[in-house]
């Protein structure tokens, strides 16, 4: 046998051979037969052969263990790289390099930094998934799902899918930033409404969500969507209800106005509701101050109305003849006549009477001032041209005398060289006065047909007929044509006069050589005092009828009644010399006689 030369190193000097030599000794020595040896080398042989092919087997299982580990490994590591996402990675051997054995010692670190990369890549997905779990369960008002850590799915760990998800936790991220900004911008409207209504800030909020509450000691506030709905509906519950008591809160200051008005009231004991009235004319968004719609406030502002509605009944007849004395003055402004004293006996019988409620009577007498508002309103634009139309009057007046003076003085007077001197003393400002008087004469014309085409679209408008205290004023109109007309006369007679006269002097200066001297002097003072009713001629000076008969009585006293008297003579007439006159009328030929 082969292997009996062999020498096996565990058995140190005992080999196969020395074995079987020793054997062979035995037998010698025992005196086995031939056939017995044989018998005993073949059983010999055969064990060896069962040995051999034991060794041969486990060899063989082991290999096939060896390969299958192999195989799974390789299998394992195809599986990490798929699950992780990574196509390659470096360090794994080549498949046909080397033993099994050295496969798999090259391989087996490659799939311990797979696990680890696994392990770490498994942790990341877990935080990831379990922050957007979190904040998904804080919009949906769910905190119950963070009890329960979100289950990873292993076989995709891929950083695709890590972006995907972190991808997702930032827009959950910017979701959950832009839900809590509405939250607090909520809270704040909130809290700023509360203090404006006087409402407990704290309690309201925890109504809706008790997170809102700090002094509760929750570290985050609820941003579900039932909290922002809450919030919203809160936010415009209570702006409605500022609304409202802003409303309620205007109302009362106006009525707190209007009877601070009616009854005089103490500007002290006014401004004990400063906080109420300051608040008049505001919009809602213009209120901010902390309590300045508060409930007792209100409550305060409504006392104190009733209390001068009711001090306000107590005093019926003293408003209701102020409102009286307001209609009246609202009368005489506007020239339109009204009995006072009977209005006055109907209010009394009324209040006496207690058939009218104080408040339907001071209402009814409000329309009245309303109603005469209006209708004052509507005459203001004839008015206006009345009274210039009436001031044109006075200076016409006052032209007709100054020309009637001057002409008295050219014909009748000649003053001596001192009475000259003294009286030649502020003529100029009669001229100046004069001409602009001219200017505004005539415009009355115009002014007088303007006036009487709006005064009869008016009484078309209102159908009644236009009447200036009193009196209708297209009948003033039309007496003052009339007078007009006879002031035109006057004016021709006085032409004629002065024409006559002239060729009496002309005669007279041709006979003696020199005008007459009169028979008298006539002093300055004389001249420039106030003139009789007389004209030049004797005959009687008629004046516009305007109410008053006289058309320069424009003066209205306080009583709201016009002054019936005027001066005959001009204002600020100032004597002139007899040269002056004669200078004046050989300027204005004709000598215009104005009314």
């Amino acid at each position: 046998m082969a292997v009996t030369e062999a020498q096996n190193p565990l058995l140190g000097e005992n080999t196969c051979g020395s074995l079987l030599k020793k054997l062979q000794e035995i037998w010698d020595e025992v005196g086995e037969s031939d056939e017995q040896r044989d018998k005993m080398l073949l059983q010999l042989e055969q064990e060896c052969l069962d040995v051999y092919k034991r060794k041969v087997e486990q060899a063989a299982k082991s290999r096939a263990q060896l390969l299958q580990a192999l195989s799974d490994a390789k299998l394992e590591l195809s599986s990490l790289l798929s699950a992780l996402g990574e196509k390659s990675f470096a360090g794994i051997p080549d498949n046909t390099s080397g033993t099994i054995k050295e496969q798999l010692a090259a391989i087996a670190p490659v799939l311990e930094q797979l696990w680890q990369q696994k392990e770490e890549r498994i942790k990341e997905f877990s935080d990831v998934q379990s922050q957007i779990q979190q904040i998904c369960g804080e919009i949906a008002g769910n905190l119950n799902l963070n009890e329960v850590s979100p289950a990873v799915d292993e076989s995709d760990l891929s950083l695709k899918k890590l972006d995907e998800y972190q991808s997702e936790l930032q827009e959950l991220q910017k979701e959950k930033s832009d839900r809590l900004h509405k939250v607090l911008e909520f809270v704040s409207t909130v809290h700023d409404l509360c203090a404006v209504l006087g409402m407990d800030f704290l309690s309201t909020v925890t109504e809706v969500h008790p997170s809102l509450n700090d002094s509760t000691g929750v570290q985050s506030k609820s941003i579900s969507n039932d909290t922002l709905a809450r919030l919203a509906k809160t936010v415009l519950t209570l702006k409605e209800d500022k609304k409202q008591r802003l409303h309620k809160l205007q109302e009362l200051a106006s009525q707190l106005i209007d009877l601070w008005n009616l009854m005089d009231t103490h500007p002290e004991e006014r401004s004990l509701f400063d906080h109420v009235t300051c608040n008049m004319s505001a919009s809602v968004d213009e209120v901010t101050v902390p309590g300045a719609l508060a409930l007792d406030l209100i409550e305060q502002a409504e006392v104190e109305v009733e209390r001068l509605d009711q001090l306000k009944a107590s005093r019926m007849k003293e408003i209701a003849f102020k409102k009286q004395a307001e209609l009246e003055e609202i009368f005489a402004r506007a020239h339109i006549e009204i009995d006072p004293d009977a209005a006055r006996e109907k209010i009394m019988a009324l209040i006496d009477s207690g058939n009218v409620e104080p408040a339907e009577l001071l209402a009814d007498m409000d329309n009245q001032i309303a109603k005469a508002k209006e209708e004052a309103l509507s005459r203001k634009d004839i008015l206006d041209k009345v009274e210039k139309w009436m001031s044109a009057c006075e200076e016409e007046s006052w032209l007709e005398d100054y020309n009637r003076i001057i002409f008295l003085i050219w014909i009748n007077f000649t003053l001596t060289d001192e009475n000259r001197y003294n009286a030649s003393r502020g003529a100029h400002l009669n001229l100046k006065r004069a001409e602009k008087a001219r200017i505004l004469v005539n415009k009355i014309p115009a002014l007088v047909d303007t006036l009487v085409a709006k005064t009869r679209a008016w009484e078309e408008d209102h159908g009644m007929s236009f009447a200036y205290d009193g009196v209708p004023l297209l009948a003033m109109l039309d007496e003052y044509a009339m007078l007009r007309h006879e002031r035109e006369e006057e004016k021709r007679r006085m032409r004629d006069q002065k024409k006559h006269h002239e060729q009496r002097n002309t005669e007279q200066e041709a006979i003696f050589g020199s005008r007459p001297s009169p028979a008298r002097p006539v002093s300055s003072s004389k001249v420039g005092g106030p003139r009789t009713n007389g004209g030049a001629n004797g005959t009687p000076n008629r004046r516009l009828s305007l109410n008053a008969h006289q058309n320069g009585s424009r003066s209205t006293s306080k009583d709201g009644k016009r002054d019936n008297t005027r001066p005959v003579a001009p204002v600020n007439y100032v004597a002139i010399t007899k040269e002056d006159a004669a200078s004046h009328v050989s300027g204005t030929e004709p000598i215009p006689a104005s009314p």
